[in-house]
């Protein structure tokens, strides 16, 4: 693969990638789908979303994204499976992105929906989750350099607790990072995990959520380079929208949520939909508990070069408001 990613016209997936889209209602409802618009999803994981999107109207294009040669390949086969062959109607392309070569005006909406996808935590041989033992990987794309097991069993005392409490607001970075030093070199996410657990207060110890979360959250961050290639995103992609072509971005935390917003509000070519995130109805929370931190905000690209210019349409049935 090139460094700025590929098109990819044929790729099989045998394995099984269960994929369950968060806030797709209230996703496809925001973005406003029209018969024969153009779509992008920057994050297309297992499919789910460009699904409902194909559902949603007639004669509609998707062009497809991941880092993830296995979800693209699962997506391709669950899509067959469900809406049959697209044809050249739903195109792919594999890479970050922040990366992609668009054109200005291209998509009448974007869609992003970020972080690790449920495969990716469920499958040990990837390394995202403490709850399986398998490798220190966490890469999306597993072609790129950089492992989590470089940065735990290389990066010094201070790398290793600046990414912690940045990436992972963790409080103990620093008692965790000197930990991880002395006993290094790990080879497993399970050893990782132990040592983690074995070098803070009991209280934390035996809280809410395991003490290895925040780290293993960092450590995926920083080997996926997630919030650098976020930033690039919301600056570009608001100018591959047509006028009043809509995004919706779909984040888990408040490290993704927090730029999320302000890219909205503050971009020049942006109109703000949501006055507050959207987030999951209990339905969906009882369905795939995993939506329960999902938050949606949406917004709208000017119908004119006047960035602030107000116009009406679409109402949905959830609060919006205008913020520009």
């Amino acid at each position: 693969m090139s460094e700025k990613g590929r098109d990819l016209d044929n790729v099989e997936f045998g394995g099984k990638f269960v994929h369950i889209p968060v806030l797709g209602r209230e996703l496809i409802e925001g973005l406003a789908v029209q018969e024969g618009g153009h779509y992008l999803d920057a994050t297309v994981g297992g499919g789910g979303h460009t699904r409902m999107i194909f559902q949603a109207a007639p004669n509609v294009r998707v062009t497809a994204i991941d880092r993830d040669l296995e979800a693209i390949a699962a997506a391709k086969s669950m899509l067959m499976d469900t809406i049959g062959n697209c044809g050249d109607r739903l195109k792919f392309w594999h890479g970050n992105f922040s990366q992609y070569p668009s054109s200005p005006s291209q998509f009448d909406g974007i869609i992003a929906d970020l972080g690790v996808n449920s495969h990716q935590l469920d499958t040990p041989g990837r390394g995202f989750s403490f709850r399986h033992c398998g490798p220190l990987d966490m890469r999306m794309n597993p072609q790129d350099p950089l492992s989590a097991a470089e940065i735990i069993n290389t990066w010094d005392e201070k790398q290793l607790a600046d990414i912690f409490y940045t990436y992972g607001e963790e409080r103990l970075s620093r008692r965790i990072a000197r930990q991880i030093v002395e006993k290094r070199p790990f080879q497993t996410t399970e050893h990782l995990a132990n040592a983690i657990a074995n070098c803070v207060p009991s209280k934390y110890r035996y809280g809410r959520i395991h003490p290895a979360t925040r780290v293993f959250q960092a450590l995926r961050i920083a080997v996926n380079g997630e919030l650098t290639a976020l930033e690039t995103f919301l600056e570009t992609a608001p100018t591959w929208l047509k006028p009043r072509g809509r995004i919706g971005i779909i984040s888990f935390h408040s490290l993704e949520d927090r730029p999320v917003k302000h890219g909205f509000r503050h971009h020049p070519l942006l109109k703000v939909l949501t006055k507050k995130p959207i987030t999951p109805q209990p339905d969906e929370i009882n369905q795939n508990p995993r939506a329960r931190s999902a938050k949606l905000r949406l917004a709208e690209r000017s119908a004119s070069q006047h960035p602030r210019l107000k116009h009406g349409g679409f109402v949905p049935p959830f609060q919006v408001a205008d913020q520009l």
